[in-house]
């Protein structure tokens, strides 16, 4: 419903972490397509460590608020919270749709929200993934900037993330779901109900 029918006047944020992308660096430069080859990598890299990417999805807007951060702790996600109350505009309403996972659920994070009580949690139920707008912008940054990437380290991982980010956000599309209503309804009565 808040994918079809948002609120008037809130902002729907579909928020998650991609956590453990790795910095890999190719042991030798990647092979370009060419006449009678395909493009080729090396199977072997050297590996420089990992970044969590922190997303929020705005629905309605299309845009996207990133933050790379060195873990996906409860302590680094009450940290991107404060990212997004500094980024909406005062007076709006804060719906977010976000997984079950255990730091979105924890004491503090629960503190968090009593002490701003604009943010309104909408969890998926579990194994339902798909359900979470941001997960199809993870896997166009997968497939389009990480995938066939090379990162001499985590700096230069989290600034291909950046840009990406800002490129997104120079053209940006709002979510459109393509399946019908009745469909996602029908797999959502099928998913078992989360834990309270």
């Amino acid at each position: 419903g808040l994918y079809m029918q948002p609120p008037a006047h809130a902002v729907v944020l579909s928020i998650d972490e991609k956590s453990q992308i790795q910095a890999l660096e190719r042991t030798r430069p990647n092979r370009p397509l060419g006449l009678g080859h395909p493009a080729a990598q090396t199977h072997d890299d050297t590996r420089h460590g990992t970044t969590t990417l922190f997303a929020a999805l705005d629905v309605l807007e299309g845009t996207v608020l990133g933050r790379c951060m060195q873990r996906h702790r409860h302590g680094e996600f009450i940290r991107f919270l404060n990212t997004v109350e500094a980024a909406v505009p005062a007076g709006k309403a804060i719906h977010v749709v976000l997984d079950n996972y255990g730091s979105h659920k924890h004491p503090k994070v629960r503190a968090w929200l009593t002490r701003h009580p604009r943010w309104t949690f909408h969890f998926t139920p579990t194994s339902a993934s798909w359900l979470n707008a941001v997960e199809g912008f993870f896997s166009t940054l997968t497939r389009r900037r990480l995938q066939r990437g090379t990162f001499t380290g985590i700096v230069d991982l989290q600034a291909a993330i950046k840009r990406y980010i800002a490129e997104h956000n120079q053209s940006p599309r709002p979510f459109v779901w393509t399946k019908p209503a009745a469909a996602i309804f029908d797999a959502l009565n099928r998913a078992p109900e989360p834990p309270v």
